[in-house]
């Protein structure tokens, strides 16, 4: 559907986009060309919005020519470049200097080797969504991570509506598929959360957070491989509230089961190739036989684990789980990212099962419990761990861990 001049295209605002105006496409497109030094060189054609995979096309032409060198890729949804699908900046200087015709992929060859990451243990203190553009496209072997509540409980109070929370999610979704190497896991614990009713009028609402999320998931890239339930002991899930009702009076409707479930979700970066290309195809063979899973695996997509409690933190998750995650999803060695570490827990699971981690979190209680357990995990070389806004673990008084 094209836009027309001097109008909001009527899709665009009846399916809520971010982007919703031909200027508001132009503004990004600028932006993006003058962060790449090209603003005096690229002029823009008319954006078109593609509702089919809410996306703008912004036309991208030689200066004072009408000849097309490529195309920028607007998320209309989210507002985020898409940059598999827009035209490199590297080919657009190339077009314009003559010495490269429109590229034709042939795909039969392969387009990505899959190289060992230099990134190493990493502390970040910032909001993911601003943190993870300047991590290295394809650096991480998988992405673990349980998303904050929305609004849930009442240390969760930061989202104007549900919406806004989902768009948030997005975004950082968005940038975990560019971090994410070819054909490896994205891996989340979710499940849908009860907003408490404000007054006696009112209803309390359960929203279905993992089913909303499986959505964005599978249109940011990444295809659904398992849904494992993970079942807590039972009375787990009474301090909830729910059933309550129920269980004193009886009547049909009000039935309400308690919940003592969570979903811990399994995606994969889409691509054409099968999970063994990863597997033949990884740099150290030798730690692809290391990280064979013993014969205790747990054979069912139900796990049975108890729950986590922490005086800090109001939701974590237990060890064992991040621990499964791990070891069942990645290779000795890899790099496991948590955009949202909370007090670290990933990074626990991840060293204790010799892979490395990237940990970001907002909270700086939280980081600094991060930085003090660090010291438990990796003894003295925890000296060694990249802290970007906040302290280094303390390793003061620390021997080093004797080698087994």
């Amino acid at each position: 559907m094209k836009a027309r001049r001097g109008r909001e295209p009527r899709v665009a605002n009846s399916r809520s986009y971010a982007v919703t105006d031909v200027a508001q496409a132009r503004t990004i497109t600028v932006g993006w060309l003058e962060g790449i030094g090209l603003a005096e060189t690229v002029s823009l054609g008319l954006p078109e919005v593609d509702d089919r995979y809410h996306v703008w096309r912004v036309p991208l032409l030689e200066n004072g020519e009408k000849t097309r060198i490529g195309e920028l890729v607007v998320d209309a949804r989210t507002s985020l470049i898409n940059r598999q699908e827009s035209t490199d900046p590297k080919v657009l200087e190339a077009r314009m200097l003559g010495k490269l015709q429109p590229e034709v992929h042939d795909r039969t060859t392969p387009r990505h080797q899959t190289v060992l990451s230099w990134v190493r243990n990493t502390i970040i203190h910032d909001d993911c969504e601003k943190a993870l553009p300047d991590f290295p496209a394809q650096s991480m072997g998988l992405v673990f991570t349980s998303p904050p509540y929305f609004n849930a409980r009442p240390e969760y109070e930061d989202y104007l509506n549900y919406e806004e929370y989902l768009l948030k999610l997005r975004r950082v979704i968005h940038q975990c598929h560019r971090v994410l190497d070819e054909g490896r896991f994205f891996v989340i614990n979710v499940s849908p959360v009860l907003v408490r009713r404000a007054s006696r009028n009112e209803a309390s609402r359960r929203i279905a957070v993992p089913f909303d999320l499986h959505r964005i998931l599978s249109e940011e890239g990444f295809d659904f491989i398992d849904d494992i339930i993970w079942v807590k002991p039972e009375g787990a899930g009474w301090a909830t509230g729910r059933g309550r009702r129920f269980a004193a009076d009886r009547n049909p409707l009000q039935y309400k089961p308690v919940p003592v479930t969570e979903y811990v979700l399994a995606y994969r970066k889409r691509t054409e190739k099968l999970i063994d290309w990863n597997i033949r195809n990884h740099p150290d063979q030798e730690a692809v036989a290391e990280s064979k899973i013993p014969d205790d695996y747990e054979r069912t997509n139900i796990w049975k684990i108890t729950p986590a409690h922490n005086e800090l933190h109001p939701a974590v998750f237990p060890l064992e789980l991040a621990q499964r995650v791990v070891r069942y999803y990645s290779f000795v060695g890899d790099i496991v990212l948590d955009p949202f570490a909370g007090i670290g827990t990933t990074g626990a699971a991840a060293t204790s099962l010799r892979r490395k981690f990237v940990l970001i979190e907002n909270e700086a209680p939280y980081v600094n419990e991060i930085c003090r357990a660090a010291v438990n995990w990796l003894g003295k070389d925890a000296d060694e761990v990249l802290c970007v806004n906040c302290t280094p673990p303390d390793t003061s008084g620390v021997l080093p861990f004797k080698s087994k």
